[in-house]
């Protein structure tokens, strides 16, 4: 698997006037990396997730996976090629339940009670409970990650996989992703991101930094982001 996200721009307009959400941002990705987005709110990291998946089109650039530009695919056809995505705020599915959400994502024979318990959760606790609001925000999120992990995909895309997670589960989301799969997450917190391969470093909708984490791990250190990291690590 290869990513190439080559000279992607991302602009909306305001009262008639363009504002530059990402300028000119490129980097790769190939199969069975691990890449953090991570920068300051604002600077365009879940917008440049979205456009990865096809949720919002690029203004200009290009995208190719395995050398065919899907710039312009839909998020089914992204789907299908083996892109899967993970909301920071997870959907709810009334009606649905835990287990045939779980079968839709992995198969009728995929090992979605092994993948529950890498969660943090017991099988028989939850698969007939339907997939809405009566769960917590965490539950919802373990259950949604425990689905994009069953699917296998070539490339996950995960947008702050930490959110509503508690501490004791988020140890455990910390491993999962030594996998066969190509993790693309944009994430603030620090275990994630000294786990990553490389860093993508955001800032303004340009990219200020990316390189091999080693690298650019020191440079959290200078301005506001290490502040953010340091509030949200204790």
């Amino acid at each position: 698997m290869m990513l190439e996200v080559k000279n992607i721009s991302y602009e909306v307009e305001n009262n008639g006037e363009g504002i530059v959400i990402l300028n000119n941002i490129s980097f790769s990705c190939k199969n069975c990396e691990n890449i953090v987005i991570t920068g300051e709110n604002g600077s365009g990291k879940s917008t440049l997730l979205k456009i990865l998946m096809g949720i919002l089109t690029p203004t200009s650039g290009k995208i190719l996976l395995d050398g065919k530009d899907i710039t312009n695919f839909s998020i089914d056809e992204r789907a299908k090629l083996g892109i899967a995505y993970s909301f920071q705020i997870p959907v709810t599915f009334k009606g649905i339940s835990v287990e045939r959400l779980l079968k839709l994502a992995g198969g009728e024979n995929a090992n979605y009670c092994d993948t529950l318990s890498k969660m943090g959760m017991c099988a028989k606790d939850y698969l007939f409970r339907e997939v809405d609001k009566k769960l917590s925000g965490g539950e919802q999120k373990r259950i949604d990650l425990a689905s994009v992990l069953l699917r296998n995909a070539k490339l996950n895309l995960f947008d702050e996989p930490e959110a509503g997670i508690d501490i004791w589960s988020f140890d455990r989301l910390v491993d999962i992703f030594s996998n066969k799969s190509a993790n693309i997450i944009v994430s603030h917190q620090r275990k994630l991101i000294e786990k990553a391969d490389k860093i993508l470093l955001l800032k303004n909708g340009e990219i200020s930094a990316f390189d091999k984490t080693e690298k650019v791990l020191p440079l959290l250190s200078e301005g506001k982001i290490c502040k953010k990291l340091r509030r949200e690590n204790g």
